[in-house]
Order: structure tokens, then C-alpha cells, then sequence
């Protein structure tokens, strides 16, 4: 039997998760852990990515485990940054060498460099932000989902190439801005915005930063008014975006595009809380379940997708969020992709399978497939087939795919402005 254990940092557990690495080691099982917020502020999403991994256990075990072995998932809360270097230190004490993670770019850049510190393998299925050199992208870190800079870019490519040609008479005129959390993530997605808008030669109108704990969103809102922006790009966590947004209808801030990304404006609550203050504005982040459509995978993904979004369901009473698809995606590449093909479930091996996969986009539920930038590379350890999408809010509580084409369960309105 191959040598593996596995840790899930996060809350909630399945199977042997309470027994000892050692005995499992033993047994029939492999231990296998994530690092997962499950309680702060980024705990709706990282309960729902954890579930995802959850999920891809299950079914990895359903149709056999690896190698006849079932996987068993034991957890550990991290909600804050600061917690992250003592939980991957609770894991190698424990023996555990290949740790699952994060949802949140802000506990993924010292989890992963504390592995990497460990010699220990970590796999990123969620967070977007940089990671620190540290971490040793694509020696022993892996990241499953498309970048912040991916995501940034991709929001300012659709508002120049899709929305604002069908809405001003000269879309070269329109002015744009960013506004962002001041932290890691806020920081990568913004560049990422930042940097497209430079390559396509869009008018700047501002840059504008913000620390979510303390920021005064009236004035800030005020602050980006004067600016003059027509399109408002937003990198911010879901309490800080709803009052942004919240502020900008107060002060009738006239957008012809209000566009956000991950941790924020395609999350359920986004659109819940706001309604219809909330209907025209985009998203540029990973799909969900129900959002995707499955046309645009191959046949197997999509087969996976629909009896993933089942079991989710019954399990949970809801469908797989975009977190929740992106853990799922990410962990079964991991489970049905990589592990079976290494040679032993040593970091190494491990890696240099990781490193040796190559799957089309498509392969995965989300849309993803699987082929990692080479150590070394500006692209080192990033997934270069990561799917990402365009949404759009286009009913109270409602938001549909709209883009790429592929994907989309919507069309691009030209006639949606952003107002209220």
C-alpha cells in the first residue's frame, strides 16, 4: 500500500477523521485534510468549498477510493490568517504531508508557505491572490482556480470587447476605475484590472483602496464620484461590496458597467440582499452548478456535474455554489487525476505527477481542466486551463452565465443598464 496522509483542515469530518493518522495509515483508509475558513468572515464560502471537497471524497470512494483505499477527511477551523502556520504545524506533527486549501487568498499565502516551509504539498482549490515565493509554486504548491490577475483582467476584457460597444457611441472615451480591498486578494485582482486596462489603452479615471474594517463607504463612494468613472470595477469581500454597492445607488452614482469578481458579487447573498439594486450589475468569477451549462464540458464532466449537483443537493438542500464547484473540481482532480498516477503519495511524487497532467478544459464539472505552469515560470504552479465566467444579476435574486458562449446559460443584453 502507498504511504498517505492526507490533511483536511476545516470543521466538519468524514468516516475515521477522529482516529489517529497512525491507525489509519494501517487501515484501509487514507487520511486526507483542507484548509478551510468555516466560521469569521469568509466562512460562508469556505463551508461551501469544504463541502465541495467533501463531496469528491465521497464520490471517489463511492466508485472504488484510490487503489481500493477510501479517503477520510479530518478538519481544522482556520479563520484567520494568523491561525494558518499553527494548523499546517499541527498537521506535519501529525505526520500529514499533503494539505487541501483555501477559499481565502489571505490564509492561502502562509498556509502554502508554511507547507512548502515542511516540505509538505499544498492544493489550492479556491483562493485567487498571490502567493509568496515561499510557497513553491509549482514544486510543492498547486493552484486549481484561474488567478486574481485572471479574473481581473477577464472583467475589464468584457466590458470593452461586449458591453460598452453596444452602449456609448464611443467606447475609447469611457473612463474606468477599481476600487479594492487593500490586502492580498484585493490587491492581484485589482492588478489584474489595472494591468488590462493598460494593455488595451483605457482611460484611467483611479485607483482606489480600502481597508473593509474600517472604511467609511460614503466617503469613499464619494471619492470615486468624483472621479467621473463610467465603469466601476470592484475587488471587495461580500459585507464590503453590498455597502459599496448599497452607496453607490444612495449617491446615484451614474456606471454605464458596474463589474466585481469573487468572495463577493456572484455569491447568493449578494444578489439576495440587494435585489433589485443589485439587477445589471456583473461578476467575473468561477461558475456554480446550476449556472454553467454543461453543453460546453465533456461528456463525462457533465455527467459528473449532474450527479455531483444531486448529491449536493440532497446532502446539503442547495446547489453547488461557485466555491462549492470550484472545491469539488479541484479536489477530484486531485483524487481521480493526479494521485492515482503518482508514484508513491510522497510530496515529490505527488508533484511530479501534478506537474505531468495534462486535461482539457472541459475535463472538470467547473469548466477547468488540469495543466500547470513549470517551477520557475511567471505561471509557476498557476493552472493554465482554469475556467473562469462572466455573470450578470439579471432579475432580483437571479443571476445567469453570460459569458464566454461556451458556458453561457444567458445572452449579453444590450439593452441592461446599470441602473436603478
Amino acid at each position: 500500500m502507498k504511504q498517505l496522509l492526507v490533511a483536511v483542515v476545516g470543521l466538519a469530518i468524514l468516516g475515521a477523521a477522529c482516529t489517529s493518522p497512525a491507525t489509519d495509515d494501517v487501515g484501509d483508509r487514507i487520511v486526507v485534510g483542507a484548509v478551510y475558513p468555516l466560521s469569521g468572515s469568509q466562512g460562508q464560502g469556505g463551508i461551501d468549498e469544504h463541502h465541495g471537497v467533501m463531496l469528491a471524497a465521497d464520490l471517489v470512494n463511492a466508485a472504488g477510493g484510490i487503489e481500493g483505499h477510501d479517503i477520510a477527511l479530518r478538519s481544522i477551523d482556520v479563520a484567520t490568517a494568523d491561525a494558518a502556520p499553527g494548523a499546517i504545524e499541527q498537521l506535519d506533527a501529525d505526520g500529514i504531508d499533503l494539505v487541501l486549501g483555501s477559499y481565502g487568498s489571505t490564509i492561502s499565502a502562509p498556509a502554502s508557505a508554511a507547507a512548502a516551509a515542511r516540505g509538505m504539498l499544498f492544493w489550492e482549490t479556491g483562493a485567487v491572490g498571490m502567493l509568496p515565493p515561499a510557497s513553491d509554486r509549482g514544486g510543492l504548491t498547486f493552484r486549481v482556480p484561474p488567478t486574481g490577475e485572471v479574473l481581473g483582467a477577464a472583467a475589464i476584457r468584457f466590458v470593452a470587447s461586449q458591453v460598452a460597444p453596444d452602449r456609448v457611441r464611443d467606447p475609447s472615451a469611457l473612463r474606468y476605475a477599481v476600487s479594492f480591498v487593500d490586502d492580498v486578494y484585493g490587491r492581484t485582482v485589482a492588478r489584474g484590472a489595472i494591468d488590462a486596462m493598460r494593455r488595451r489603452g483605457l482611460v484611467d479615471a483611479g485607483h482606489f483602496g480600502y481597508d473593509p474594517r474600517t472604511v467609511d463607504m460614503r466617503s469613499l463612494v464619494r471619492r470615486i464620484a468624483a472621479a467621473g468613472p463610467d465603469v466601476l470595477f470592484v475587488s471587495a469581500y461580500l459585507d464590503d461590496a453590498i455597502a459599496l454597492r448599497r452607496e453607490l445607488v444612495r449617491q446615484d452614482v451614474p456606471l454605464v458597467a458596474n463589474i466585481g469578481t469573487s468572495s463577493s458579487y456572484c455569491m447568493p447573498a449578494f444578489g439576495q440582499t440587494l435585489g433589485a439594486q443589485a439587477v445589471g450589475v456583473y461578476a467575473s468569477d468561477k461558475p456554480s452548478a446550476a449556472s454553467i451549462d454543461p453543453a460546453g464540458l465533456r461528456p463525462e464532466a457533465a455527467a459528473l456535474l449532474s450527479r455531483a449537483d444531486a448529491a449536493f443537493r440532497s446532502r446539503w438542500g442547495v446547489d453547488m455554489s461557485p466555491a462549492a464547484l470550484a472545491g469539488f473540481s479541484a479536489a477530484w482532480g486531485l483524487f481521480h487525476d493526479v494521485l492515482p498516477h503518482a508514484a508513491s503519495f510522497a510530496p515529490a511524487d505527488v508533484a511530479a505527477a501534478a506537474g505531468a497532467v495534462d486535461l482539457p478544459m472541459g475535463s472538470l464539472p467547473n469548466g477547468s481542466g488540469l495543466r500547470f505552469g513549470a517551477p520557475g515560470t511567471a505561471s509557476a504552479g498557476n493552472n493554465l486551463a482554469a475556467a473562469s465566467v462572466i455573470w450578470e444579476w439579471v432579475r432580483p435574486g437571479e443571476a445567469a452565465v453570460i459569458w464566454p458562449p461556451a458556458f453561457a446559460t444567458d445572452s449579453v443584453d444590450p439593452s441592461t443598464t446599470d441602473a436603478w
